[in-house]
């Protein structure tokens, strides 16, 4: 497991938003600051690494992600061919995570 700053609160442990007080915790890392996340990680293509979702409001975790800011990686990998690594479902109108790599921008290559 690795320990990462949150990317959703930007490791302070609070709601950013401040949504239902001053003193809420952040919902993704519970007022911890950081996420452990399973190795090896890769920023997150569909949010770029913020952990909020690209559309919406920008007041929701990324689906991609979590709100972690960073997804696991299956190794070895290579770019998606559908999205071409930006994890965006390509020719859709709203930021909508690619079906193909779930938003991550790669895929696992399968002995390439």
């Amino acid at each position: 497991m690795t320990t990462v700053k949150c990317a959703f609160c930007n490791g302070t442990g609070r709601d950013p938003f401040e949504l239902l007080s001053k003193l809420s915790t952040c919902q993704v890392c519970s007022g911890k600051g950081e996420v452990e996340i399973k190795g090896p990680v890769t920023k997150c293509k569909f949010c770029r690494g913020t952990g909020i979702q690209p559309y919406g409001g920008n007041r929701l975790c990324c689906i991609a992600c979590g709100g972690k800011g960073v997804v696991t990686v299956i190794e070895p990998s290579k770019e998606c061919p559908v999205c071409h690594g930006t994890g965006l479902y390509p020719g859709h109108p709203k930021l909508l995570p690619c079906h193909t790599c779930k938003g991550q921008g790669v895929v696992p290559s399968k002995g390439e």
